[in-house]
């Protein structure tokens, strides 16, 4: 398509942005709005074709039907010289594909700020019934401000139980799908909390957490080791992507779930698990006090071991006889979190263990 064309007798082509299997989008300039937008023009081979144009047309209804700050908007559908088109929210920025190719792996805190954004536009997506299944570094736009947007909801469909694309083949990108989507199992939107959690562990670490090359290699992954995070990786962003990438979709947590667990201080993260969820799941709560909470506890319990032996060293065994004085005791602070519980704890017993 040349330069000036005019598709739709209303959207004058600038220049190509793009030219992928099924379509073309070029940016253009909307005669009416005066706007800058981007047009997706089904490819003229598939045009023909019946099941693709209304593969086209499906795709068209269902972007149009969700309106996110973290989603590309879709303005306009139509068909110029029998291709179908559709008339989108044009984005200047870069792909997070394009910048993890120029710059490598990126800081945790940017992970999480560029994840929790994901979880949003995914979350207001998946509460209207939709699934995005092709989510990847190429379809997350990032713009100036730091804006992320979610483009190409194109092979998004309404959930209906267990679905198989044309011909029986898989529709979206190998590295990124779940185990039961590369099976042709049942589409829920725990498909693209596994998604976001293999582009999670890309922006940490600038590469995939499996090699993929083909579906085939896809079933020999739910038996490969657990992809290693790099050890100055932050506890909840570490479980964030841990428990997004579990092979059963029942252990996943929701994107809800996820945005909170990237939202967690790095040295805290309470963690709240779906439904249903496996023993697995459940022993990994129980885990789910942090680090230093843990730390201080133990620090608390030594010192209070301390206190109690100083006491009995003091009484001498008597049945507190010696006529020993009791210092008064000062109550105990509450703290707002598991931490500052245990640092309370543990200042209250050096102070009263001195005392005895």
């Amino acid at each position: 398509m040349s330069v000036d064309t005019v598709v739709g007798g209303r959207y004058r082509v600038e220049r190509v942005l793009g030219d992928g299997a099924m379509a073309k989008v070029v940016l253009a300039e909307d005669g009416e709005l005066g706007r800058q937008v981007a047009v997706k023009l089904l490819d003229e081979q598939l045009a023909g074709d019946a099941a693709f144009r209304a593969r086209f047309a499906r795709e068209a209804r269902v972007a149009a039907s969700i309106s996110h700050p973290n989603v590309v908007a879709v303005y306009d559908v139509g068909e110029a010289d029998g291709r179908p088109f559709i008339v989108m929210e044009h984005v200047e920025g870069l792909t997070l594909d394009e910048r993890l190719r120029r710059e490598g792996a990126l800081a945790p805190a940017e992970v999480c700020r560029i994840g929790r954004q994901v979880c949003a536009g995914l979350e207001h997506a998946h509460a209207a019934g939709l699934v995005h299944r092709d989510l990847k570094p190429g379809n997350l736009i990032e713009r100036s401000d730091g804006t992320i947007k979610i483009a190409d909801f194109g092979i998004a469909r309404l959930l209906e139980g267990t679905e198989l694309t044309e011909a029986g083949t898989i529709v979206g990108t190998a590295a990124y799908l779940a185990p039961e989507q590369a099976e042709g199992g049942e589409i829920t939107p725990a498909a693209d909390v596994f998604a976001l959690g293999v582009v999670l562990y890309e922006l940490l670490t600038a590469t995939q957490p499996w090699k993929v090359d083909s579906l085939a290699e896809l079933a020999r992954r739910r038996s490969a080791p657990r992809p290693e995070l790099p050890p100055e990786t932050p506890w909840a962003l570490r479980e964030a992507v841990e428990r997004s990438l579990e092979n059963e979709a029942a252990a996943r947590p929701t994107v809800g779930e996820l945005a909170d667990l990237l939202d967690a201080p790095d040295d805290e993260a309470t963690l709240v698990l779906p439904r249903r969820a496996p023993a697995r799941a459940a022993r990994r709560e129980r885990r789910s006090v942090s680090r230093a909470a843990w730390a201080a506890l133990l620090v608390s319990a030594a010192l209070l071991l301390g206190a109690l032996a100083a006491v009995v060293a003091t009484r001498g065994g008597d049945g507190g006889s010696s006529g020993t004085t009791v210092a008064e005791v000062r109550p105990l602070q509450d703290g707002a979190t598991p931490t500052e519980d245990a640092r309370n704890l543990a200042e209250w017993l050096r102070a009263n263990g001195a005392n005895g």
